[in-house]
């Protein structure tokens, strides 16, 4: 099994010694997304519905960056700092995934860094060939 590493020089800068995706036997892993800045500022705040947008807006530059979009995700796990704000977050999470919506996991993660609200990882399938 092959693995190559993902660096996409349009998400934000990576905050630690990881790739921002890793490509493996056929798949796409994402590290952990929020909503961070692209030019490296640090975190984007706001409302649940505000951070969470950010957040697949960043998730969708690196599948970008990596030859594929939203619609090759399979699976999604995503760590809310408090579930009470799980409504705010499937609002969102609708707006991108319409329909074939991946398989997913969603619990409350507490300590996520920079006091973000919303960390979001996804697996897609690489294109055959």
């Amino acid at each position: 099994m092959k693995k190559e590493c993902v660096f996409s020089p349009s998400a934000p800068p990576a905050a630690g010694p990881y790739s921002h995706a890793v490509k493996a036997n056929g798949f796409l892993f994402l590290s952990g997304q929020g909503p961070l800045a692209r030019d490296g500022s640090g975190p984007v705040c706001g409302t649940m519905e505000e951070e969470t947008r950010y957040t697949f807006e960043n998730i969708k530059v690196v599948l970008a960056d990596a030859g594929v979009g939203l619609d090759a995700v399979v699976k999604v796990t995503a760590y809310l700092s408090n579930m009470v704000n799980f409504k705010e977050f499937n609002n969102v999470y609708k707006e991108y995934f319409v329909e074939n919506q991946p398989a997913r996991t969603c619990v409350q993660a507490g300590g996520l860094p920079l006091n973000m609200q919303v960390v979001i990882e996804v697996i897609a399938i690489l294109p055959q060939g």
